[in-house]
């Protein structure tokens, strides 16, 4: 078998490992991959992650359900703490630090949690705030830790609201240019995320990191995805 092949194949089997919501094999997989010399970074990207992408179109389709996304993201976790120490620094493109959670009155946080592992497979720095968070709680973290992005989630109608809050908030302060503000949650849209002044809206994970990425770009615009 060439090369080729064999890294190929390494591949297949780190994300067929996620979608397969095996833990065990995920390490197995990620301990194979630095055998065979395959860049770390290439690993997780080519291979944890499509498997994680992939996991997340099941969900869309109503063959996986929360808890299978659960476990999938757990087998991504055991393969990444095989290979996040092998990461070279310069495979991180855009250095950067996150302030994301789900907004006050909500505690639903699969969504949120896919965002940040794939944020931080991608080399930024994620401070979690976790769930039910106030808009101070946001902006003063953001404000505390230097933040480039505050990601805002939510999956309730009812409390859309608090992400209105927390841009108005960065407004009372005086500070709403120093960040950029993404929001994201099945009930909201680019229309929404206009309306609040937010910088940008992500329909799911994948693409809230390549927002996250677009935005850091110099001459950034507001761009929702």
């Amino acid at each position: 078998m060439t090369q080729l092949a064999i890294r190929e194949k390494v591949l297949v089997e780190l994300a067929e490992s996620v979608v397969a919501l095996d833990e065990a094999r995920a390490i197995a997989a990620a301990e194979a991959a630095l055998h065979e010399g395959i860049d770390a970074y290439d690993a997780i990207q080519e291979g944890l992650l499509a498997g994680m992408n992939r996991a997340g179109q099941l969900f869309e389709e109503q063959e996986y359900f929360v808890p299978e996304l659960l476990v999938a993201s757990d087998a991504m976790y055991a393969g990444l703490s095989i290979l996040r120490p092998h990461i070279r620094p310069e495979s991180f493109e855009i250095p950067a630090k996150v302030v994301i959670g789900v907004v006050e009155g909500d505690t639903h946080d699969v969504g949120k949690n896919l965002v940040r592992i794939i944020l931080q497979t991608k080399g930024f720095e994620v401070l979690d705030l976790g769930r039910d968070v106030a808009p101070a709680k946001f902006v003063d973290n953001a404000i505390e830790i230097g933040a480039d992005v505050i990601a805002l989630s939510t999956l309730m109608t009812t409390t859309m609201v608090n992400m209105d809050e927390t841009i108005n908030l960065l407004e009372g302060r005086g500070v709403r240019e120093q960040f950029k503000v993404i929001v994201g949650g099945s009930p909201l849209s680019k229309g929404y995320a206009d309306r609040i002044r937010a910088n940008g809206y992500a329909r799911d994970a994948i693409s809230a990191a390549e927002l996250v990425k677009r935005l850091l770009q110099p001459e950034a615009v507001a761009i929702a995805g």
